[in-house]
């Protein structure tokens, strides 16, 4: 990975997280370079910057998608500083989120299984 990739320069940090999370430096740059959103971050003077992308197969199974957002802001000499990246999965609508996390109670499902219900 490259230090001062796509004209910004990337922290050390950033370059690990990368590694770690296995986004391409390709992606996160281009999340930078053009955002579907942006917000400001908690440090004074960063910018969150937000991108959806479909989630390779070979990271978290076929479909889905991520959403890569990654951190930057201007030094002293004005020049842009990647500082942290990092993805999250983005699911199609709130009910299929809410579907994915309620399970049925394990007694609910044995007596179901019992009783024929």
């Amino acid at each position: 990975m490259d230090k001062n990739f796509g004209g910004v320069i990337w922290t050390n940090h950033a370059l690990d997280k990368l590694s770690e999370r296995g986004i391409k430096q390709g992606d996160a740059w281009a999340t930078f370079n053009r955002p579907e959103q942006s917000r400001a971050g908690s440090a004074k003077g960063s910018w969150i910057y937000y991108r959806t992308y479909p989630i390779s197969s070979r990271l978290r199974g076929a479909g889905g998608n991520e959403r890569i957002e990654v951190v930057a802001t201007k030094n002293e000499k004005g020049e842009w500083v990647i500082l942290s990246v990092w993805s999250r999965p983005v699911y199609g609508s709130r009910g299929e989120r809410a579907k994915s996390e309620k399970r049925e109670p394990i007694w609910k499902m044995m007596v179901r299984q019992i009783l024929g219900r």
